[in-house]
């Protein structure tokens, strides 16, 4: 996964979309001037970026992160981390599936890293497994420590965040999207 990805996967969206530049930032509250940025491979997003951009076309995160390889079995396909710079790393375990209605992550966290998360989808649930270390889970305003082996779900569509414990974490963030997203560019 590179910057090329979310370039091609943003512009491919807007294409399939039909909108200008103009609704797209009305729609997502990113600005004009980043969205151009970021088609034009000037600017490297932010995730907070990329969940307004995913929440703007109604879309899960995978669609703007997942490399453009559909036509391979999901047994075949390998995936890359992708490291915000300053924040969290991601991998996508399972992308967005409409069956299902979710996508699983494997993130890590760096010791004593924070990531807080702004709302996402209305009715959107996200649970976090830990697979290796401790961390904390900000949920309903309260931070609630988990170790290896524990997990938590909790409501998405209020302000959430992640605490790397005193080594770190590596855990599983699976997204449960309430409504039908659209695992394509079109908008709802």
């Amino acid at each position: 996964m590179s910057d090329d990805t979310i370039t091609l996967n943003l512009r491919n969206i807007r294409a399939e979309s039909g909108l200008s530049l103009t609704k797209v930032a009305e729609l997502t509250g990113v600005s004009k001037a980043m969205l151009g940025q970021i088609e034009r491979g000037e600017s490297s997003p932010t995730i907070a970026t990329l969940w307004k951009i995913a929440k703007g076309f109604h879309l899960p995160l995978s669609a703007l992160i997942d490399e453009p390889t559909r036509d391979k079995p999901a047994g075949d396909r390998t995936f890359k981390t992708v490291q915000f710079p300053g924040s969290i790393a991601i991998e996508i375990v399972f992308p967005y599936d409409p069956s299902f209605g979710g996508e699983t992550f494997r993130i890590s966290l760096t010791p004593g890293q924070t990531h807080v998360s702004q709302p996402h989808e209305a009715g959107m649930i996200e649970e976090v497994f830990v697979l290796a270390g401790e961390m904390e889970v900000l949920r309903e305003e309260q931070w609630v420590p988990l170790k290896t082996g524990e997990g938590i779900r909790f409501r998405a569509d209020q302000e959430h965040g992640y605490r790397g414990g005193p080594e770190g974490a590596v855990y599983l963030n699976m997204h449960h999207y309430r409504h039908a997203v659209l695992s394509q560019g079109k908008s709802q």
